[in-house]
């Protein structure tokens, strides 16, 4: 495994310049998340149930939109994530939207949050394109667990394995399920807007978590599986190759072939 401050230092700075384009894409659209849009999608609305007067920690919150909209629900909520510039624009958008006394945002690396922040949380939440990031789930179920209230839940939402196989044109198996080797990427561009952020270069430092590492990992820390679902599209266009429209992109010539996303929640006794 690669040294720890050097993956971490090398993603920081891939995120932080991702961020600076991703803030002003058609993909994330900021202009009609400040109107009212919620940034939220179905699969992760029916696990968290009315989040009215409940305390929220959002694992890798990027630049808050997810975080916001869940203070604009009504609750209470603490968004972390690495980068410094996403946390910059989120505290931005917090204040725009009057909405800073429901959301904070804390810039770290998720596995020192426990020295950052001490406080329990009725809902921990996680969603789309974040334990990738994270080389040691153990680790990371373990943060999870330390700020849950006992009776408080895990909810997650996550892009499933079997897509990250994938070459990115989707034509041939090129990474292994299993979590055997850190994936070292050169990267071009960014997922919102390919064509325009050629200036978007960093190496990134990732790992494939197949489904019995992430749900073992939680397991081990004593917590309960509730709710375990996989669905056969992504609310995202972020991949290539996709077809599909209002939130359900799949994979062309794959269409319903594919597990694409899955979520769950787990209970802590």
């Amino acid at each position: 495994m690669h040294d720890e401050q050097h993956y971490l230092a090398a993603n920081k700075a891939l995120w932080n310049k991702r961020t600076a384009v991703h803030v002003n894409s058609s993909f994330y659209d900021v202009p009609a998340f400040l109107e009212g849009r919620s940034s939220l999608n179905s699969i992760e609305l029916a696990l968290l149930g009315d989040v009215r007067g409940k305390r929220i920690l959002h694992l890798q919150c990027h630049f808050g939109q997810d975080t916001l909209s869940l203070a604009r629900m009504g609750a209470e909520v603490t968004g972390a994530d690495l980068s410094d510039a996403a946390i910059h624009q989120a505290n931005a958008l917090a204040a725009q939207l009057n909405l800073s006394g429901q959301a904070k945002f804390i810039c770290c690396d998720i596995y020192t949050l426990p020295a950052q922040l001490q406080d329990s949380f009725d809902i921990v939440f996680t969603s789309y394109g974040t334990i990738g990031w994270l080389p040691d789930l153990d680790k990371w179920a373990g943060v999870v667990q330390h700020f849950l209230k006992p009776g408080g839940t895990f909810v997650m939402a996550e892009f499933h394995p079997v897509v990250w196989m994938f070459d990115d044109q989707f034509t041939r198996v090129q990474y292994d399920y299993f979590n055997t080797e850190t994936i070292v990427e050169n990267n071009t561009d960014t997922y919102t807007d390919a064509e325009t952020a050629a200036d978007v270069q960093g190496v990134s430092y990732s790992w494939n978590h197949p489904l019995s590492e992430v749900l073992g990992s939680l397991l081990a820390q004593g917590l309960q599986l509730q709710v375990l679902q996989e669905f056969d599209y992504s609310p995202y266009n972020c991949f290539q190759n996709t077809t599909g429209e209002n939130g359900r992109f799949q994979i062309k010539g794959m269409e319903g072939k594919l597990p694409m996303v899955y979520a769950f929640t787990f209970l802590k006794p």
